[in-house]
This record gives structure tokens, C-alpha cells and sequence, in this order.
């Protein structure tokens, strides 16, 4: 779909801070938000060095940057920039939106929200069944506050460090009482014994994006009944494995999309065209 901007005095800015950030399809998937919306703005990348990241942050106040999205290496960092944290920056503790009100800086983490929803689009009743979740980094963070939120009950982490696990469940104690009994920590030389008794695999580490990554585990234990997701943007190794045995999976798109979209409702109020939005991510014209 091909994207028309017309640039006037009255163009709003919204962009992204990252470093690296030119690989980033938000710019490309926003700016057609906004035009399908009617909105006259326009969404840039914008590459920031950490050291430069409270230069940056001042510059949204400065500029009148009406919101910002954060990328690596920024989520962690850039929350001690801002003006006010929503519930799930501070159990997540990284942010990915900033909203600009007049101003006054607040910051949002839609990567939770992204990836249940797009659980949602595997049409099935993923709230009662068993998670295993491998890695315990800022996405697992994210993914384990929207797990809790949604009920689940029984969630194994399976993390090179064990201790980075428990960090992650003392810091959920006041999300939500029985946190202890919900999130079993586990190392990954762990996981052959734990696979059959759980049912959806979400991979929350960048394991899978080289050629020459070493898989996080024996992905022939995987069975038919599994559904298996990987938060990276292709068909990764594990994926393969999924498919070729014959589950339900799904790549890190689908997250992408609907925490690019409940960013850009943060911001307008408004929810986008997804279709038109799924159909620029998929490289559709």
C-alpha cells in the first residue's frame, strides 16, 4: 500500500527511539495509521545513543514530539527519564510508548497487551491451559505481566539463569498474592522434563535470529498437541520444527501489530485500520 504524506504547519510528529532503528517497521505500519485515520501527522525513526537517550527524551518536551515509541537498548533506561509510570512499566520495568501531554511525560508498556492479543487470533482457549515461557528478559517481563493479567494459572520459565526467574517472581508478589504457586522456575537444561505437561511454548529470546544460534532445547520433544510461539519477526528454527510436526504457531508479528496498535490508541484515542496495517507488515503493496 502506498504511503502519501502531505507535510504542513500542522503536521503532528510521532516517532521511535532506538539504536539501531533503521531495520524498524513502525514507521512504515504508523504513518498509515494516521492517514487511514484522517490524522495529519507523521512517525519517524529517530537513531539515539544511549548516552544521548535524557538528551532525547528532553527533545520530545522541546519539540513538541506529540509520543514516542522505544526500542532496544532504550525500555529499560529511558523510564527514569519521564514523568509518570503506568501499572505495567512498574512491575515490566521498561517502557515502549511515551505519550507527550503537553509536556508531561508518560510511559506505557504495550508489548503485554501486543502479545495477548495475539494469542487471541489463534482462536483458542490458551486461558486454561499450561505455559512454558523460555528466557526471563524485559519481553519475557512483558509476556509474564500479561499472562498473570489474564488469569493464567500454571506458567514454567525456563532461563539460563534461574536466579533472573525468581528476581522476576519477587517482584510479581504484589501483582498478584499466589504468584509463587503460578511461575515455576527452571533451567533449561530442565525443560525435557517439563515439555509434556505443558501445552504453549513461547519463545521470549532472541535464540533463532543467526543461522548459527543453538536451539534452547531438543525441538523434537515437541509434540502435535503444542502451540508454539516466538516473539522474533520470521519463521525461526523453532517455528519449522512447530510446523513440520504439525502445531499451531505463530511469529512475532501478530505482537508487533497490536502493541503498535494499542500505542497509537494511547496516543489518538482512535484504533487504526488493522487489516490495512497487517497488510504493510505483511509487504502487501
Amino acid at each position: 500500500m502506498k504511503l502519501d504524506c502531505n507535510i504542513d504547519g500542522k503536521t503532528q510528529v510521532y516517532g521511535i527511539f532506538g539504536y539501531p532503528v533503521k531495520h524498524s517497521k513502525s514507521p512504515t505500519f504508523q504513518t498509515l495509521s494516521f492517514q487511514s485515520s484522517g490524522i495529519n501527522a507523521v512517525y519517524l525513526p529517530f537513531e539515539v545513543k544511549p548516552e544521548h537517550l535524557e538528551s532525547a527524551v528532553r527533545s520530545i518536551r522541546v519539540l513538541g514530539i506529540k509520543g514516542i515509541n522505544v526500542t532496544v537498548p532504550h525500555k529499560e533506561h529511558i523510564i527514569r527519564y519521564v514523568d509518570e509510570l503506568s501499572e505495567e512499566v512498574r512491575y515490566i520495568k521498561a517502557a515502549n510508548t511515551i505519550h507527550n501531554l503537553d509536556g508531561y511525560l508518560k510511559a506505557y508498556n504495550t508489548d503485554s497487551y501486543g502479545f495477548i492479543r495475539g494469542l487471541e487470533e489463534l482462536k483458542m482457549d490458551f486461558r486454561n491451559k499450561k505455559f512454558l515461557v523460555l528466557g526471563a528478559g524485559g519481553a519475557s517481563r512483558a509476556i509474564l505481566y500479561g499472562l498473570v493479567k489474564e488469569g493464567i494459572q500454571s506458567i514454567t520459565v525456563a532461563n539460563r539463569t534461574v536466579e533472573k526467574v525468581n528476581q522476576i517472581i519477587d517482584d510479581f508478589k504484589t501483582l498478584h498474592r499466589f504468584i509463587e504457586d503460578i511461575i515455576k522456575p527452571i533451567s533449561l537444561s530442565e525443560i525435557e522434563f517439563y515439555i509434556k505437561d505443558v501445552d504453549i511454548i513461547v519463545n521470549t529470546t532472541s535464540v533463532g535470529l543467526r543461522e548459527d544460534d543453538r536451539p534452547l532445547f531438543n525441538y523434537e520433544l515437541i509434540e502435535d498437541r503444542h502451540t508454539v510461539v516466538d516473539i522474533i519477526y520470521r519463521k525461526t528454527p523453532l517455528l519449522e520444527t512447530a510446523e513440520r510436526k504439525g502445531c499451531k504457531w505463530q511469529d512475532g508479528l501478530p505482537m508487533l501489530l497490536y502493541q503498535g496498535v494499542k500505542a497509537f490508541k494511547i496516543w489518538t484515542g482512535k484504533e487504526p485500520d488493522i487489516e490495512k496495517v497487517k497488510e504493510v507488515l505483511k509487504g502487501g503493496d
